[in-house]
């Protein structure tokens, strides 16, 4: 096996290389005149591992791109951050199922797909092959370790996040509770966890994607005002868009880390050990 990446995912690309002891293949970009993008793989061997981030859509094509040029191996596709997932049904008519697009067209010439925390696992059966998800609650628990904080007090920012929230809480034993949002009047709202107190507490919310940002940074605010001693934010995909770590920042939240899925310059947390697991211990390949 050996493994290749598009643009947006070379680092990630060569630590689960060392984490596999599997070779990279170097891949060149470019452009043609008119926009069109160009790549070019060195040898590949009879099974590739093409590791792509949808994180736009060049990232999109590249891949098609990637797995064509993989035509005469076995091919694993793995998707550390899957764009276009978040429409994921139809909500007006004429709408597409984006999610069902991309995974239909990314299921043509591979084998086995693995994506990293999908915010629905339900998107996965779209694909046309075996699709896992790969959580990486495990390494975001252990940075939440390697803070050192006093009895941490680990918050989703829904309840639809409080499993994964849960999964990183049990990595040290720690507190788990999700915010929760009641309306005290029609232009006043709280937040506030629902069952624990984050009085004298180190918080730390965590969930799959942080994008702009804006509902975590008031939630944040507010717990400050509830008397959290500090407040931190880590997240599998570190969108971040329109200056949201600013926001963040700015609304007292100390630290703002993400993982490798979505490269940045918050990606303190790498997902690769997730994913060579996941690829080593795949029963059906």
């Amino acid at each position: 096996m050996r493994i290749i990446s598009t643009e947006r995912s070379q680092v990630l690309a060569a630590r689960i290389s060392e984490k596999m002891g599997v070779p990279l293949v170097e891949t060149k970009f470019s452009r043609f005149p008119d926009g069109e993008m160009y790549l070019r793989c060195g040898e590949l061997d009879n099974e590739t591992l093409i590791v792509s981030s949808i994180v736009d859509n060049d990232m999109l094509v590249q891949t098609l791109l990637a797995i064509d040029a993989a035509d005469q191996s076995r091919n694993t596709l793995v998707i550390p951050y899957l764009g276009y997932s978040r429409q994921d049904k139809r909500f007006f008519p004429g709408e597409p199922i984006s999610a069902r697009a991309v995974a239909r067209a990314l299921s043509t010439g591979i084998e086995r797909v693995f994506v990293v925390n999908v915010h629905d696992p339900g998107v996965l059966n779209h694909f046309k092959v075996p699709a896992k998800n790969v959580t990486i609650a495990p390494a975001i628990g252990g940075y939440v370790g390697d803070l050192n904080l006093k009895n941490p007090l680990i918050l989703a920012p829904d309840d639809g996040a409080i499993a994964f929230a849960t999964d990183v809480a049990a990595v040290g034993g720690w507190d788990c509770d999700h915010l929760e949002k009641t309306r005290l009047s029609g232009e006043e709202v709280r937040i506030a966890p629902k069952s624990i107190d984050a009085d004298g507490r180190d918080v730390v919310i965590v969930d799959d994607i942080i994008s702009t940002g804006g509902t975590l940074a008031t939630a944040a605010c507010m717990l400050r005002e509830q008397g959290a001693t500090s407040i931190h934010a880590a997240c599998v995909h570190g969108v971040l868009t329109s200056g949201a770590y600013m926001r963040l920042r700015s609304a007292g939240i100390a630290s703002v880390v993400s993982s490798d899925t979505y490269e940045s310059a918050s990606s303190f947390i790498s997902a690769a050990n997730a994913i060579a697991t996941a690829i080593r211990e795949d029963a059906h390949y």
